[in-house]
């Protein structure tokens, strides 16, 4: 019931640590490099979309409310280690492949960036 907390957390992070390199980048007027830090906005979209929507979702079918505790599977000791299992299990997943699914989108754009005239031949087959 609290499993998009993870994600959410994440995406504060992220989003830190892109306006900071961009921050430096600005500083110092160079081009941030790394692949990785110059497409962090697609993550930041994909861990805040998701989080807003499973957050909405939760809110939907009356698990998470506006009063305390706004989780309502916190009301008890019990309740909240079942929480936070979840949150270690589906929570932590969904970050992780979230994350992953990036790195692969990254890896693949950057492979076509190096190599356009090779990507292009090899959509087109080989005719221009």
């Amino acid at each position: 019931m609290a499993c998009f907390i993870v994600p959410a957390a994440e995406a504060a992070v992220t989003t830190v640590v892109k306006k900071r390199a961009d921050k430096s980048a600005k500083n110092s007027k160079a081009e941030i490099r790394n692949p990785f830090i110059k497409k962090m906005n697609w993550l930041n979209n994909m861990l805040w979309g998701g989080s807003a929507l499973l957050a909405f979702e939760h809110v939907w079918h009356g698990e998470v409310t506006p009063w305390f505790p706004f989780p309502t599977n916190a009301a008890t000791p019990a309740d909240a280690a079942e929480m936070l299992f979840e949150m270690a299990t589906s929570g932590v997943g969904m970050a992780v492949l979230v994350t992953a699914v990036w790195a692969v989108m990254v890896g693949v754009t950057n492979s076509i960036e190096k190599s356009p005239a090779k990507a292009y031949q090899a959509v087109s087959g080989g005719k221009r």
